[in-house]
């Protein structure tokens, strides 16, 4: 555990590495796995009908000693199932994300549970902090998955953040490998949370077909899209390139709701269907060209981050 790291302490974990809850890719097999390695693993509720959660909870419990905990999108239809079966399984940390943290966050830790809040801009976390998370992740336009309108880079993102803040930050969004955290924490931050880099381990309940995607995807392969929906970053293919056109055209919210349909992501991540699919990836995928183990992933970017941080104490100035 590094010395005095408030998010090594506040979670009770040995490095402070956190994997996103990824919907369809982050099932109990990868949280435990990065738990085990001595991150924080997290499980990916926004998938997950409120059984499937209660199950994923359990075997999670049987596969790790270690601390884990359950990300919960707010605008997920059955929200109020899923906190009724996090409470009642005793899960220790959630993190909310897609809504208002207000709305859930003094009930949560009325049961004990730690709360931490996923935000793209500052004015968010000013929001979170005056909800009373003990901890907020603040995610750049580089990420995969849904993240903010306004295109800030965890670049700038993170020390904004920082100066309005006085609890524990994570970084997010283009961080997948040692250098990159070393230079989150550089920027302010006190842990950081990767997704891209763990959809690419055998752990993940992500497709084969997803994977070799991922592993073969280059700089400028991913794109921003949906911006009048839920801004989601998109591998490019048949299903990107008709969202495009639609935006293209002046297409309205109804009918890029109607494009994207139901079980577009679950098609793409999970089915394997990476024509029609939606698949979501962050641009870090360019820097990903192996499938690894979860456990040999954390060591990796530790054991980086930490000999970054030497050389740079070596600079001579």
């Amino acid at each position: 555990m590094l010395k005095h790291n408030r998010i090594c302490e506040l979670f009770k974990i040995e490095k402070p590495i956190i994997q996103a809850g990824m919907i369809w890719c982050s099932g109990w097999e990868l949280a435990s796995a990065v738990s085990n390695a001595g991150g924080l693993g997290l499980l990916g509720s926004g998938s997950m009908y409120p059984e499937i959660l209660r199950e994923q909870i359990r075997k999670c419990k049987n596969a790790t000693t270690k601390p884990f905990g359950v990300n919960l999108p707010l605008l997920y239809p059955n929200i109020n199932e899923h906190i009724s079966i996090i409470i009642e399984e005793g899960v220790k940390i959630v993190f909310t994300s897609a809504g208002n943290p207000k709305t859930y966050t003094a009930l949560l830790k009325e049961k004990g549970i730690t709360v931490v809040h996923v935000v793209s801009a500052v004015k968010f976390a000013k929001k979170c902090v005056e909800a009373g998370v003990d901890a907020i992740v603040a995610e750049g336009f580089e990420a995969g998955g849904h993240n903010g309108r306004e295109e800030t880079t965890t670049m700038v993102l993170i020390p904004e953040v920082k100066k309005h803040i006085n609890i524990p930050l994570i970084a997010a969004g283009g961080i997948g490998f040692g250098n990159q955290m070393a230079a989150a924490f550089c920027l302010g931050a006190d842990a950081v949370q990767i997704g891209s880099r763990f959809v690419a381990t055998p752990e993940s309940s992500a497709h084969q077909n997803f994977k070799n995607t991922i592993i073969n995807t280059n700089e400028g392969d991913t794109q921003l899209v949906l911006k009048q929906l839920t801004p989601v970053r998109l591998i490019k293919n048949k299903f990107y390139n008709e969202v495009v056109n639609a935006e293209n055209n002046g297409a309205t919210k109804e009918q890029l709701t109607e494009l994207l349909g139901r079980g577009r992501a679950k098609k793409g991540m999970f089915e394997g269907d990476l024509n029609d699919g939606e698949l979501e990836i962050g641009q870090v995928s360019a820097g990903i060209n192996s499938i690894k183990p979860a456990a040999q992933i954390v060591d990796e970017i530790y054991t980086e981050f930490l000999e970054t941080i030497k050389q740079l104490s070596n600079i001579n100035l």
